[in-house]
């Protein structure tokens, strides 16, 4: 089944699960893009699994027990406890506790631990979970609307099965920090991370290599399309190569993006979707990964075209009926009566934002590229 093609795994439980009204991922994000690859034609049900959900003992691979077992408790009685929040940050630190606290980031994890062993197990294939990508979550508490780290969880699948080097990309917005920390002394894994300079965490300065095993690419705000594919050109791809990873990881955060409320960055999706297509070469083992996005309408549109990218698909100029009624169905508490950019109903693929490679980006590539 695996090397024939890419496999996309999804659940429905992103469909009926919401994280509070107000909260930044109370937008549909994984169902509306099933929904819309699937109006598309690009998501037949033989390339497509339901994910499981993980175990408390799949998770305790990396996270503490007694956090499993907190966060479990908290969505079994709707609260968390007093110790839980000031211990696990449950309930608190915009980790809010909701109907399916534990199942739906457990869901996530199944994904990634699916498809970690999957491609242990095939000489080479292409698995995209778009659920994933919760690369702030800690071993003992939750960080960032993280409550697991399905992306650490995924690699050890992948290392446990006999993959000898991953090479890890962040493409978030955010700086992947649980990632980075979590393999901090596994020389068996590279993690690079390219992130917003001073945003939350604060944590991936461009001198900050944890080791050796990292790289970090803090980028300025308004911060292009050029500057992606030259940083993809003179650092992504390089370090790759030089790494020669069995499998790479890509985490695909929507965040970055122009339209998304939580940056100051500056892409189309485009550029998201050439740096997944170059990554692509660099190992026979692929995983694709989501993670952060808060505009509805962006996020969707930007995870259908990884899958095109990935699945070898063609992105229409415009969209077919059924795939522009997926869009206009989706709605955001931010826009709850104003008139939406045309371009969000009725296309894939947002205008180019090229623009000048500016000293401070050719910066950061320099200190990433130094011994």
């Amino acid at each position: 089944m695996l090397g024939n093609g890419p496999l996309f795994i999804g659940s429905e439980i992103y469909r009926r699960s919401r994280f509070g009204s107000k909260h930044p991922l109370a937008i549909p994000r994984v169902s509306a893009v099933i929904d819309l690859t699937r109006a598309l034609g690009w998501l037949p049900d033989e390339i497509y699994i339901d994910s499981p959900q993980a175990t408390p003992e799949e998770l305790a691979r990396f996270h503490d027990p007694v956090y499993i077992a907190a966060l479990m408790q908290a969505e079994a009685e709707g609260a968390a406890t007093p110790e839980a929040r000031a211990r696990h940050h449950i309930g608190a630190n915009g980790n809010p506790v909701f109907r399916e606290v534990f199942r739906r980031p457990a869901t996530a994890c199944g994904a990634s631990i699916t498809a970690g062993r999957l491609l242990a197990g095939a000489p080479r294939g292409t698995i995209y979970s778009p659920a994933g990508g919760t690369h702030h979550g800690r071993p003992d508490r939750a960080s960032g609307f993280c409550y697991f780290n399905d992306p650490v969880l995924g690699m050890l699948a992948m290392l446990d099965g006999g993959v000898r080097r991953i090479y890890y990309v962040d493409l978030d917005a955010h700086h992947g920090d649980g990632v980075e920390d979590a393999f901090v002394d596994d020389a068996r894994v590279l993690t690079l991370s390219v992130h917003e300079a001073g945003r939350w965490p604060r944590t991936g300065a461009a001198e900050d290599r944890a080791g050796g095993l990292a790289r970090n690419l803090p980028v300025p705000a308004g911060f292009n399309d050029s500057e992606l594919d030259y940083l993809v050109d003179q650092v992504v791809l390089p370090l790759g190569r030089a790494f020669a990873p069995e499998a790479v990881v890509v985490q695909c955060g929507a965040d970055a993006l122009a339209d998304d409320p939580m940056s100051r960055l500056g892409l189309s999706n485009g550029a998201l979707w050439r740096a997944v297509a170059r990554l692509a070469g660099l190992a026979p083992r692929l995983l694709v990964l989501g993670g952060g996005g808060y505009n509805p309408w962006s996020v969707a549109r930007c995870w259908a075209g990884v899958w095109a990218t990935l699945a070898g698909r063609a992105v229409p100029e415009g969209l077919p009926a059924p795939a522009e009624a997926v869009l206009r169905g989706l709605w955001w508490h931010r826009f709850p009566n104003r008139p939406l950019p045309e371009h969000w109903l009725t296309t894939l693929a947002d205008p180019p934002r090229d623009g000048p490679v500016r000293p401070e980006v050719a910066r950061v590539a320099e200190l990433a590229l130094a011994p």
